[in-house]
């Protein structure tokens, strides 16, 4: 039953098949730990129409990774020319490695209508901005504490001390990027902040100024006869 109500509130926010709309591109930001990554695979999951960006990086595979579906991997050579190229929308250099979000494919899929999600930190949320301006949301997800943060990196086994060391340090600068964002909401509760980012992403796709069909929709309706 709450599946059934579910999909029909999704169908409640749909407009019109006569609105063409511009796609959005829909940033989540948090220090690592604070579930952005468990949200974003539970975006995609749930919306069909949202597609994950891939990012390029240096950083080698890990077991289990796919080049071009989890990351695009480059040598470094590699990705200094596409930074020379102006081929990202947004690069930085993060914990020794560099990631960055090739600009052709996420260009194409907007001009479709089509949403792209991002996992990206406060840098490259800042350098898609700068570029893309009104087409970006930016969301960013704090950790109910710190102590709580670092529970859930130790918690993950996969790091050493001096690896979350390094990683608290760091989420201390990011969460200093707070305001540089559009929505803040606090992860103590992991399905009720899901909720809040969906509920994000819904109102944002209807906002007016991405509704490019509307024009053409209201001229149609003064043409009619009452």
């Amino acid at each position: 039953m709450a599946d059934m109500t579910e999909n029909a509130s999704a169908d409640a926010l749909a407009q019109p098949a006569s609105f063409k709309r511009r796609g959005l591109l829909f940033v989540l930001s948090s220090p690592s730990g604070a579930g952005k990554s468990t949200i974003s695979r539970k975006l995609l999951a749930d919306d069909a129409g949202l597609t994950m960006s891939v990012s390029a990086t240096t950083r080698p595979m890990r077991p289990g990774e796919e080049d071009g579906r989890d990351y695009h991997f480059v040598d470094l050579e590699k990705f200094r020319e596409m930074v020379s190229d102006n081929a990202f929308l947004e690069w930085a250099h993060v914990f020794d490695h560099r990631y960055g979000t090739p600009r052709a494919p996420v260009e194409g899929l907007l001009e479709r209508g089509h949403d792209i999600l991002f996992d990206i930190d406060w840098q490259g949320a800042q350098q898609l901005y700068q570029l893309a301006g009104g087409d970006v949301v930016r969301v960013f997800i704090l950790p109910p504490s710190m102590a709580e943060l670092e529970k859930r990196l130790r918690g993950r086994r996969t790091d050493s001390d001096d690896v979350i060391d390094r990683r608290m340090a760091r989420a201390h600068s990011e969460i200093a990027h707070w305001d540089g964002y559009d929505y803040v909401l606090v992860n103590d509760d992991a399905d009720a902040c899901f909720a809040k980012v969906r509920t994000i992403l819904h109102a944002e796709r209807l906002k007016r100024s991405r509704q490019t069909g509307l024009i053409g929709f209201i001229r149609k309706l003064d043409t009619e006869e009452g």
